[in-house]
Parts: C-alpha cells; structure tokens; sequence
C-alpha cells in the first residue's frame, strides 16, 4: 500500500451553473434582439429578466422587463466557458471572484466570439458571464427536507476557485 494521500472527491471544486445575461433597459425589438444573439451563442431558449424595484433615474418600473439570460449547467457550461475565456485571451482579472471563489466577467461584442460576424439586423450586443463554483454536498443549504448549513471547510475560498480556473481552463489569473 503506498503511503501516498489519497485524494477526496467531494473536496473537488466543479462548476454548479453559468449565466449568461444581456440587459436592454426595456422590452420591445431590442430585447427580441438581444434573445437572438443569446440563442445563437448557447444553442438554448433566454427567458426575461424583470426589474424587482423602481428607478425613475433610469426609467424602469416594477415588474417592466428589462433583459434576457440563459442558465448553462454542466458539459454546457464548460463549452461556452472555454469559448469566453477564449475571447478574453485566456486572462481574468483576480478582483472578478468574490470569496467564496464564485467569478463573473463581461464581453463587450458577441461578435468576439469565434465564428460570430456582424449582423446589421441584430446590433451589437455586450453581455455578464456568472459562474457558480462549489463543492459537492453544497445541496443541503437547498433541499427541501432536512436542509443544513454547509461547514466553513467545505465551502470554497477565493484562492481554491482562482486554481480551479487555472487548472481547468488554463487561465492566467491577472492581479
């Protein structure tokens, strides 16, 4: 028997979901617009996103939609990361994690992505990529019967979701 450590899955960081968001600032032709881009970059349906409050400074009422997203989850998820990480040239800024090592970016033009071109019918259209990361074991902050807190060891820190991006995506952690 070797006197090697043998390593625990459950401690293993994986991707819990991905959303990919475009905000428009208000329903109509635009936000047709943008549901278009999101389908094309994901290969699923967007559903609207709607304002929770009221900000005459911006024009947007309760209830009013405001913008679309699409929720990626597994093999999905680290596909279209691959390719958005690809646009960003492969580097993340260190103060896009939050400490519980989950990260969000942003992408100015759909058209960055590779194969995408231009269509004048469409726009240009920027969007916020957010990425859950989190241990297994993390649903029994969620379920519904006999939900827990989760332990303080095994939730993730900053630096483990820093070395999982590097690891995983071969991302260059910029500081």
């Amino acid at each position: 028997m070797s006197t090697e450590k043998k390593k625990n899955m459950m401690r293993n960081p994986r991707i819990v979901k991905c959303v990919v968001s475009i905000g428009v600032g208000d329903g109509g032709e635009k936000l047709e617009r943008a549901k278009k881009v999101l389908t094309m970059l994901t290969d699923q349906e967007p559903v609207d996103t709607i304002s929770r409050t009221t900000n005459a400074d911006l024009g947007i009422r309760k209830g009013q939609t405001i913008g679309c997203k699409v929720t990626l989850r597994g093999k999905t998820a680290y596909d279209f990361l691959k390719r958005a990480f690809w646009v960003k040239e492969n580097m993340i800024w260190d103060d896009s994690f939050d400490t519980y090592g989950n990260f969000a970016f942003g992408i100015e033009d759909y058209t960055d992505f590779e194969g995408m071109s231009y269509n004048p019918n469409i726009g240009v259209f920027g969007m916020d990529i957010s990425v859950n990361l989190a241990r297994k074991g993390y649903r029994i902050t969620r379920r519904s019967k006999l939900k827990r807190s989760l332990p303080e060891n095994h939730k993730l820190t900053m630096e483990e979701g820093q070395n999982f991006v590097r690891k995983a995506f071969g991302v260059e952690v910029l500081e």
